[in-house]
């Protein structure tokens, strides 16, 4: 696991600037502190930092092919190398080292952009080609591995980490309003979308070609939406429990090569205890695991985890988290470098940093959810799917005027008015964390620009599916993945999630829909692969998600430290949040106590706390906490 970065200028005269690019280099040690390499060619540069995983001795970066025309920095783990290797061998290329990244320059010679057709892994590259000048960055089909690119007069800036981009001088780190109102809506700031204006990331499934310093246009070579449109690959259920569980045991095994100590993290649900069962019969040896709890028992899965610990002999390690922990809220939040308001980033740190302390890389049961129809959202949306009729008989503006004469807080308000919009805008509506109805009111009419990521490119696909299509494509890459990224990359930790292993998450995007959901029962499929070979009471047990008892932290403390941190808003008024806006919010919050409300100030207090932090960064610098 690797950071990378680099620039190219349109100058062509113009040799790189290798003082910012250690600049770069620094922002991103975290990510790779066993080592660093950079390759200058003119105006071209290209860097990395290294997390030693796969070919310890031989492995660094940059790496370039035979004849020095061709050179790569990668950021990922390639599963089918050795594979791949073995075919690119045939082929008559030679190679200088073991490591998976030698396979992409390889690769390239033969396929050009397409190389990355036959990869099976996650991974954000750079592949340098000295013959036609030219400049090629993609990012692997989820979008596990992050990577931010910039378009500036003086030419194109890339790296893993926003922080590497903006420590680049051709970058000034002015907030882009239109970020600021997805990361609102949504609670992290979606694709391709970023912070700094100007800046954005590479969406995931997607390929870029650079030349003279100046970018084309972003090519997609895979999409998800694509994979629900396949032909059903099995009605029989049998046949179906047993072909994914053989394509789970691949996927797990595909993760587990490394030259270095492997481990877990384990919740106790299903998809991390599906990891582990797969993990434990491939190993030989017992498996470490990492989980972290709650002293709340309503948020606590402790107990869960220590059952499956148990069944599959697991070295199990757990931590238990408390309102103490929040101390580190500055810290984590100079990590994401963009605004992120999902706090359960904090244990996932915290964990992170106790497997660093055992192992080098974990693996995670992330991408279950979405990919399985895992979510109890997907439930309520199928039992509602036929009050989108309400519109139909003309109800739907009678039931919105009903809600809007209904004061803030009171009950039924929401209700009423989610209930009147058509079945994708209910959804939408309701996984929002400022719907666009309290948008309007949070903010200035030129900071609303109604924007956001939506259902049209999957209007062919059956409900269920678009939902997930949607998730798979938004809240997967800009929330769960992207946690998981930052905070294990704080602490030097490689995660690795085999459920998102491309040709398992085909398979699974092909299950006719009652093998997904089927009469209110989440992961149908799954749960019957896993009959008998993890603890029934797993399979039994309610969805908890990974949540932060916020309220009972802070008890009645919580709406003054939202006072204390919002103050008078002056920061949040910069970016067209209406202060009497935030006011009113906190005093509602003062009265009702309501789980959404508090769930929005904590938003708008990580938001001012990004833009402090921002604001404080002259350009060229780094963004830190």
């Amino acid at each position: 696991m690797c950071g990378i970065f680099g620039t190219f200028g349109i100058e062509a005269t113009r040799p790189a600037d290798v003082g910012q690019l250690d600049g770069m280099s620094n922002a991103l040690v975290h990510r790779g502190p066993d080592g660093g390499g950079l390759h200058t060619d003119g105006s071209l540069a290209i860097g990395m930092r290294r997390l030693s995983i796969i070919d310890l001795k031989t492995g660094d970066q940059p790496l370039a092919n035979e004849d020095r025309s061709v050179w790569v920095v990668f950021n990922g783990e390639i599963y089918n190398y050795r594979e791949l290797t073995a075919e690119l061998l045939a082929r008559g290329h030679h190679f200088a080292t073991a490591s998976d990244t030698e396979v992409l320059v390889h690769l390239y010679e033969e396929l050009g952009e397409d190389c990355v057709t036959p990869l099976r892994g996650m991974f954000a590259f750079a592949v340098w080609d000295a013959r036609r000048r030219t400049l090629l960055i993609a990012r692997d089909r989820l979008g596990i591995k992050p990577l931010y690119w910039a378009q500036t007069p003086e030419g194109f800036v890339f790296g893993s980490e926003l922080k590497a981009v903006t420590r680049s001088a051709w970058v000034a780190p002015s907030v882009d309003r239109r970020a600021v109102a997805a990361y609102l809506q949504f609670g992290y700031v979606p694709d391709p979308l970023g912070i700094v204006e100007g800046v954005v990331k590479l969406a995931p499934g997607h390929t870029l070609t650079v030349r003279d310093g100046r970018a084309g246009t972003a090519r997609r070579y895979w999409d998800v939406g694509a994979c629900f449109q396949d032909p059903p690959t099995s009605h029989d259920e049998a046949q179906a429990s047993e072909a994914l569980w053989a394509m789970l045991r691949d996927a797990v095994r595909s993760h587990l090569v490394s030259d270095v100590p492997l481990g877990a993290f384990l919740s106790g649900g299903v998809d991390s205890t599906t990891v582990v069962a797969l993990m434990a019969a491939e190993v030989g040896i017992p498996v470490k695991t990492f989980s972290v709890g709650f002293r709340e028992p309503a948020y606590n899965e402790l107990p869960y985890a220590r059952r499956v610990s148990e069944w599959f002999g697991t070295e199990h390690h757990e931590l238990v988290v408390g309102p103490q922990d929040l101390d580190l809220l500055d810290d984590l939040l100079g990590a994401f470098d963009e605004p992120f308001a999902d706090v359960s980033a904090i244990p996932t740190y915290l964990v992170s940093k106790l497997a660093r302390e055992h192992v080098k890389v974990a693996l995670s049961g992330d991408g279950g959810d979405e990919l399985f129809a895992g979510y109890d959202r997907y439930v309520v949306d199928h039992r509602r799917r036929h009050l989108g009729r309400l519109g139909d008989m003309g109800l739907g503006g009678g039931l919105r005027a009903v809600s809007r004469r209904l004061p803030e807080g009171a009950p039924g308000k929401n209700f009423l008015y989610n209930l009147s919009l058509p079945r994708m805008e209910r959804y939408l509506d309701a996984i929002s964390l400022f719907p666009v109805r309290a948008l309007d009111e949070l903010l200035e009419p030129d900071a609303d620009d109604g924007g956001g990521p939506m259902f049209g490119t999957d209007s062919a696909l059956d409900p269920l599916s678009r939902l997930q299509a949607f998730d798979l494509r938004t809240y997967l890459p800009g929330d769960i993945l992207t946690k998981v990224d930052r905070m294990t990359m704080a602490t030097s930790l490689e995660a690795r999630v085999p459920l998102l292993d491309h040709p398992l998450v085909e398979f699974a995007c092909a299950l006719p829909v009652r093998q997904r959901l089927r009469a209110g029962q989440t992961k149908y499929l799954l749960k019957r692969a896993l009959r008998g070979r993890v603890p029934p009471e797993v399979l039994r047990r309610p969805k908890q998600g990974f949540a932060v008892p916020l309220e009972a932290w802070f008890s009645d403390g919580l709406p003054g430290f939202f006072n204390d941190l919002l103050g008078q808003g002056s920061r949040l008024a910069e970016v067209g949040v209406r202060a009497s806006a935030v006011r009113a919010l906190v005093d509602i919050y003062t009265r009702k106590r309501r789980p959404d409300h508090c769930r929005r100030l904590w938003a708008l207090a990580v938001l001012d706390r990004t833009l402090r932090r921002l604001a404080d960064v002259p350009a060229g610098a780094t963004v830190t906490a």
